[in-house]
């Protein structure tokens, strides 16, 4: 099985930029290059900060642009959105108790997407009702379950970072613990840097976001950095084994250049490229 991540898309109005990127023009080049390399994708997982404002145009053109496309799109909604005007373009994504959350099946497993939006606020929250939902999903299926979901349920050790983390983490940790050995792995978005690493021994990891990039300054103390580093999105491919995710940085303009043989017998000063 294989399945796209993308995350931190910031759509703005068109031919606004951040950080002298436009967000339209990478999110479209996003896709042509996801699906230009990995046709065989069955499914795309935008993990939240769908519109930089959480203004309607923004969710409405999203609207459009993934309708057209040959996979279906699961959308989470992070800080820089708006939960009322999402669901005003995406009605069919809010649970029974008005959250942005649903399961999706796929070929092996279930993907579960949360809601981690809170109002006026750039951390990450999981309210009761949330979390009640998630510990009865859980209980209902079978695994392997794959959580998706924008904030951060880790400390990144980075100080402003963490202030915006998803500060419910705990009562994250209570909903899923009878059921750990069922979730083979949680995506999340939020902090535009790679990350990986395991939540209460769960496996986690998030790619850099589709426009601009941050940096991991760890010496700030008030402010988030960021960087020119490449755009890029996720591919995870998924076997009885394991589960490999790989982060691709299509915006990346430089050389790509080949090496030499993987091969043992071929490696010798001839043949391999220094």
């Amino acid at each position: 099985m294989k399945l796209l991540q993308m995350t931190d898309i910031h759509l703005t109005a068109p031919d606004q930029t951040i950080g002298g990127r436009d967000p339209w023009q990478n999110f479209n080049a996003a896709l042509d290059h996801a699906l230009a390399n990995h046709p065989d994708a069955e499914a795309i997982f935008i993990t939240g900060d769908l519109s930089d404002w959480g203004e309607t145009d923004d969710y409405r053109r999203l609207a459009e642009r993934i309708e057209a496309l040959p996979l279906p799109v699961h959308l989470c909604i992070g800080n820089h959105d708006d939960r009322e005007t999402f669901l005003g373009t995406f009605p069919e994504a809010a649970d029974e108790n008005g959250h942005v959350q649903k399961v999706v099946p796929l070929s092996l497993g279930h993907a579960v997407l949360l809601d981690t939006w809170g109002p006026e606020s750039h951390a990450g929250h999981f309210c009761r009702d949330r979390a009640r939902w998630l510990a009865d999903r859980l209980a209902e299926l079978p695994g392997p379950v794959w959580l998706f979901l924008h904030h951060n349920p880790v400390p990144t050790g980075i100080g402003p970072m963490d202030e915006i983390m998803l500060l419910d983490a705990d009562r994250l940790a209570d909903a899923i613990a009878r059921h750990k050995g069922k979730i083979a792995h949680i995506f999340h978005g939020h902090c535009h840097i790679p990350l990986s690493g395991h939540f209460r021994g769960i496996p986690f990891s998030a790619p850099r976001g589709t426009n601009h990039a941050g940096w991991p300054n760890f010496g700030a103390e008030r402010l988030l950095a960021a960087s020119d580093l490449p755009q890029s999105y996720g591919v995870i491919l998924v076997a009885p084994e394991g589960t490999m995710v790989h982060m691709i940085e299509f915006g990346y303009q430089g050389e790509i250049r080949e090496e030499g043989s993987p091969h043992y017998a071929d490696w010798d000063r001839a043949t391999m490229v220094r």
